[in-house]
């Protein structure tokens, strides 16, 4: 429910909404080549087009979708970004193969680690969790090979996210406490150092360990106190905002149970974000419902979560589909009372 920012408690049962990838089927009219020899391969024409064209204007086309492919998976959900993703790293791939110029065919390197871990993300929201790991491993290679230590920690972070979600909380706060330790090599960003203390945090709630808990989100706040008074960070990191900090906050705190600590933080997280934020604002506003349902206000948690329910309709991703089913177990010792029938009944119709 991270948004960048899946952890234990945001495990979902199963895989609702998206529809399966499907395979290219030929139509039976169509002649077919007699064998797969014959048939050019799409890389290969890229890579005989592109040779020798990587270009500055190159590098800032590739960013310039990346940026925009974050947009989208903020607005949209990650699933439906699969192909395009995967298409770009593997052109980047082909690009590094015909590109000598070094700080060009580094530049590259750079932006390939960056679509990798894109497109990790991409099949971590759609709950693919195997090939999610496959993609930050190619991540983590490139950016070793540009010897990018903090962009290491920010795969390794990613990684430790994964592994709450696939309930594996120890290995999550291994992780995240390895990318504390990369990060540090390199004078690390204070706001890349705040992140990652928040996901240890994470990791630490889905261990239901209050203290290292607490301990990890106080040095998150005071590391993203310091990064006031720095430079600008690395772009990929710039997300992690006060309203991304106080929201995780306050999702860390409901994972312990403090319920009534965890309300107005989420709250005050959701009426600062962006409407287009639509992924986020979900996975928030489920948060939110399940700490008014902590407490006991049933009516106010199902209307909180028909908010959410409305916003996963718009977006393609099983892993917001898993939280509603996640919040609709927990309404089961209250399945007869009426607003749990309502939103039983909206929730079978936006999943239909």
């Amino acid at each position: 429910m991270l948004g960048l920012a899946h952890r234990a408690w945001e495990i979902p049962p199963r895989a609702v909404v998206a529809e399966p990838e499907r395979s290219a089927i030929a139509p039976a009219n169509r002649a077919q080549p007699s064998s797969q020899s014959e048939r050019p391969r799409q890389d290969d024409v890229l890579a005989l087009v592109d040779e020798g064209r990587v270009t500055r204007s190159t590098l800032a086309a590739l960013q310039s979708s990346i940026e925009d492919y974050w947009k989208r998976d903020d607005q949209h959900g990650g699933a439906g970004l699969r192909p395009a993703v995967v298409g770009q790293f593997r052109h980047a791939q082909l690009l590094i193969g015909t590109t000598t110029e070094g700080s060009l065919k580094r530049g590259l390197q750079s932006l390939a680690a960056e679509l990798a871990r894109l497109a990790g993300w991409a099949y971590f929201d759609a709950r693919q969790y195997s090939t999610a790991r496959s993609y930050f491993s190619q991540a983590l290679r490139l950016a070793k090979d540009v010897s990018d230590r903090q962009f290491i920690a920010n795969v390794l972070s990613c990684m430790s996210l994964q592994a709450t979600y696939d309930g594996d909380p120890n290995d999550a706060a291994a992780l995240a406490c390895a990318a504390q330790d990369t990060a540090r090599d390199t004078a690390p960003s204070a706001l890349v150092m705040s992140m990652l203390h928040m996901r240890e945090a994470f990791a630490h709630a889905s261990l239901r360990d209050p203290a290292a808990c607490h301990k990890a989100i106080a040095k998150a706040h005071s590391k993203f106190e310091q990064a006031a008074g720095e430079g600008p960070a690395p772009q990929w990191v710039r997300y992690f905002d006060e309203t991304k900090l106080i929201v995780d906050t306050g999702i860390a705190l409901a994972q312990l149970g403090e319920a009534q600590r965890a309300e107005p933080l989420i709250a005050e997280g959701l009426r600062r974000e962006k409407g287009t934020q639509r992924r986020g604002r979900a996975f928030h506003a489920l948060w939110l419902a399940t700490t008014q349902l902590q407490q006991g206000a049933l009516d106010q948690a199902c209307d909180t979560a028909s908010i959410a329910l409305d916003l996963a309709t718009h977006v393609d991703s099983p892993r917001v589909a898993g939280h509603v089913r996640e919040f609709h177990t927990r309404l089961q010792p209250h399945a007869r009372e009426t607003p749990v029938i309502a939103f039983e009944a909206r929730m079978r119709e936006a999943f239909a």
